[in-house]
């Protein structure tokens, strides 16, 4: 199962009245573009704009990130089961467009109005701490803004919001049929070598049982009640994952995380070199009763053990109970033999003084800090504000308080920045020892 992967770097973005791409510059026909998003009646108004790294622009009311891509000469299509049919992929050719991504931002407020199911958004700021602090400020964006329908449920907002996002970032990767790409790089597991050992990526997955489309989606079907399920890494690649496209949170890995996962594209890249990569395992986490955080633990460690894995890379999505079911996977895995080493996030405090870790066992005994979640942030004023929202509650209880978006914004935690937590060590990071 073979991927070449082609990249088209862009170093520019022009809204015109054309689609064309050449020598890195990406000019898109802007009516043709918001005609395309307008297609799903749930979205009464639609508009572009074009943000650049180093802008003092704000961007609100973010959604999901996506980069653009296209399957080229063979069968199968990127999204499928979310926006093309349910095909095998993994395999021939995609074209990326490298350095921007499709920002999805839109006006929803949900019908869930508080706890952990609250409907969220989240900001991004092209310059200053906050852009310091998120990986997508150093990409060239180009921005949905769209406005839904009132009354649409949760469903139907994400499939309204998905839908655009996704068809105008297969759009933008059409551009680059006929071209020749900058780089190609090949994503091959087949061949193994029994000198080598043999490691699996088992990546926890938060859902939320209260919503239908609610966390990761596999083939468009979300894995809310699935147990562990093998993934080839190529599928990543082809946008076979997407999330969910109304609750953007900053320790929430989006769609374009998904196709950029650091973790499987690193463990693809040491494959015969010093590990035999097996692939992913997505592990269901977040259950309700720890009878349920038990059967996930085990049933993960049951299929790395079946596919021969000797080691394991485990990470995760969320927070919260979610960190249960990481510790006894874990646990399960290291009982089997099989060694570990956690990749996450900490927590801490503002000071990094508190505990860093949700719950911990003994066996994870290798783990690799990613960053804090829960520094504080001054932002900045911007000198100009893209996105559907000018002024926005950090908090999510009803009536609290909202701030406009063109001021300084105080964050205690990076929940509200899209890119504000490093779940996968995907950025570089020092740590600073007092």
């Amino acid at each position: 199962m073979r991927l070449d992967l082609a990249e088209f770097p862009v170093k520019q973005i022009h809204l015109g009245k054309r689609f064309h791409y050449d020598g890195g510059i990406v000019e898109v026909d802007q009516r043709a573009l918001t005609d395309l998003m307008l297609e799903d009646r749930r979205i009464e108004d639609a508009s572009l704009e074009v943000v650049h790294p180093g802008e003092k622009v704000r961007v609100t009311g973010i959604r999901d990130i996506v980069e653009p891509r296209v399957k080229v000469g063979c069968q199968g299509q990127v999204f499928p089961g979310s926006l093309n049919p349910v095909e095998h992929v993994g395999e021939g050719t995609t074209h990326r467009l490298s350095g921007m991504a499709v920002i999805a931002t839109a006006a929803y407020e949900g019908t869930v109005r508080a706890g952990l199911a609250v409907q969220r958004s989240a900001l991004l700021d092209m310059w200053g701490p906050g852009a310091a602090a998120s990986r997508f400020s150093s990409l060239l964006g180009l921005v949905l803004v769209m406005r839904l329908k009132e009354t649409l449920s949760d469903l139907d907002a994400h499939q309204a919001i998905q839908g655009a996002e996704l068809k105008v970032a297969q759009r933008l990767g059409e551009l680059t049929v006929g071209h020749n790409a900058e780089n190609t790089e090949a994503f091959d597991l087949s061949d193994t070598w029994p000198d080598l050992p043999a490691v699996v990526l088992i990546q926890g997955c938060l859902t939320d049982s209260h919503n239908v489309h609610s966390g990761v989606s596999y083939y468009g079907l979300p894995i809310r009640d699935s147990l562990a399920t093998f993934v080839h890494p190529n599928e990543l690649l082809d946008g076979a994952i997407t999330v969910t496209a109304t609750r953007a949170v900053g320790h929430f890995p989006i769609t374009w995380d998904w196709q950029n996962h650091p973790l499987a594209l690193g463990l693809c890249r040491q494959h015969g070199k010093q590990i035999n990569f097996l692939g992913v395992i997505l592990e269901r986490i977040q259950f309700d009763t720890f009878l349920g955080k038990e059967v996930a633990a085990h049933s993960a460690s049951q299929l790395a053990a079946t596919l021969g894995a000797a080691g394991a890379l485990v990470a995760w999505i969320g927070s919260g109970n979610a960190f249960v079911e990481l510790m006894l996977t874990i646990r399960a895995c290291e009982q089997r033999g099989i060694k570990t080493v956690l990749i996450t996030y900490e927590f801490g405090g503002k000071d990094g003084v508190d505990s860093p870790l949700l719950y911990y066992l003994p066996q994870a005994d290798a783990v690799v800090s990613s960053g804090s979640r829960d520094r504080w942030l001054e932002l900045s004023a911007p000198e100009r504000v893209v996105g559907p929202y000018k002024e926005f509650s950090i908090l999510t209880y009803p009536g609290a308080p909202v701030v406009p978006a063109m001021g300084k914004i105080t964050l205690d935690a990076r929940d509200m920045l899209i890119g504000g937590v490093d779940n996968w060590g995907s950025q570089s990071w020092r740590c600073d020892a007092y």
